[in-house]
């Protein structure tokens, strides 16, 4: 029984992918900070420049 548990990879299996995901979702968050935020210039530029 101990042996057959120590050969059982489906738990690490389980923790890849979901250090896959993770990766993934992490960057995916930077990417779109990182759009947000120049969108956000963007518009602020247009806004200004529509004032003035």
């Amino acid at each position: 029984m101990f042996a057959r548990f120590l050969k059982d990879e489906s738990g690490a299996t389980a923790i890849e992918y979901g250090l896959i995901a993770a990766l993934i979702a992490v960057a995916i968050i930077g990417g779109v900070t990182a759009l947000g935020t120049n969108a956000g210039t963007k518009f602020n530029e247009v806004a200004a420049a529509m004032v003035a």
